[in-house]
């Protein structure tokens, strides 16, 4: 069993905490019997594994370990100080994986594309991120100033996101290149059509700003045009997750309206 935080695994795993060191490795962990699932079923091959006694015998568990026995990962029981010290939440899952970067290519030809811009609000991008893989969004692209796609509270909300969608985090000329041939609407509180009245089954690109300060400028001159999603009278704005659902999901309503 470790037991110290002075193990080298265990100071790895607590270093992933930061961008920099992700990046560095490319690598980045996550928790939780539900997330290393969706890894293993998508052929994800981690480094290695943590677990606490507490859940060696879980149901969820036991059948992970051993899939991960017969891949030959080494998985290493660690004391539950230990799995507090790496853990990102407040009451760890007691599992834990270290998994390479996620390496899902692009489409060539995109059909939905979703723009993440300076969005810097972790739970925020999770939450886009597990909207965008549901609705059937092929490719996002982060705009400089958006949080770490990495980041331990995004891959937590993303919900295994980061298995099936390909991401990228692009300068604003990289995003340029990307959108080619696209329509590219921006989603605007004062935008200039209702998101109910687009065409959504053309081949295109929805921009999602920050809530804070809004989409950049970059952003704002690449829109083709802005739309807006109708609120009560008073209602300022909604969250940008909630906002990224509502029109994800109309662009997917009229997809399937067609297929049908």
């Amino acid at each position: 069993m470790i037991t110290s935080l002075s193990n080298e695994k265990v100071k790895l795993v607590r270093a992933l905490g930061r961008r920099r060191t992700r990046w560095q490795e490319r690598c980045f962990f996550i928790e939780g019997s539900r997330l290393l699932s969706e890894a293993l079923g998508r052929e994800i091959q981690p480094s290695f594994v943590f677990y606490t006694g507490a859940t060696a015998h879980s149901p969820d568990t036991v059948p992970l370990l051993e899939v991960l026995a017969k891949r030959g990962v080494a998985c290493y029981l660690v004391s539950d100080e230990v799995m507090a010290a790496c853990s990102d939440t407040v009451t760890p899952p007691g599992l834990l994986a270290v998994v390479p970067l996620a390496d899902v290519p692009p489409p060539e030809r995109s059909t939905c594309t979703l723009v993440v811009d300076k969005v810097r609000t972790p739970g925020n991008l999770g939450t886009i991120l597990r909207s965008a893989a549901a609705s059937g969004v092929d490719q996002v692209l982060l705009a400089p100033g958006t949080v770490d796609p990495y980041n331990p509270k995004v891959v937590r909300g993303g919900a295994g996101a980061h298995f099936y969608l390909p991401l990228s985090s692009l300068s604003w000329p990289e995003i340029e290149t990307r959108l080619q041939g696209l329509d590219v609407w921006l989603a605007a509180a004062e935008g200039d059509l209702l998101y109910t009245r687009v065409d959504w089954q053309r081949p295109l690109a929805l921009i999602i700003g920050g809530e804070a300060r809004g989409a950049s400028p970059a952003a704002l001159a690449r829109a083709d045009g802005q739309v807006t999603i109708p609120m009560a009278r008073g209602v300022e704005s909604l969250n940008v997750a909630v906002a990224a659902g509502v029109l994800l999901f109309e662009i997917a309503r009229q997809r399937r309206a067609t297929e049908s």
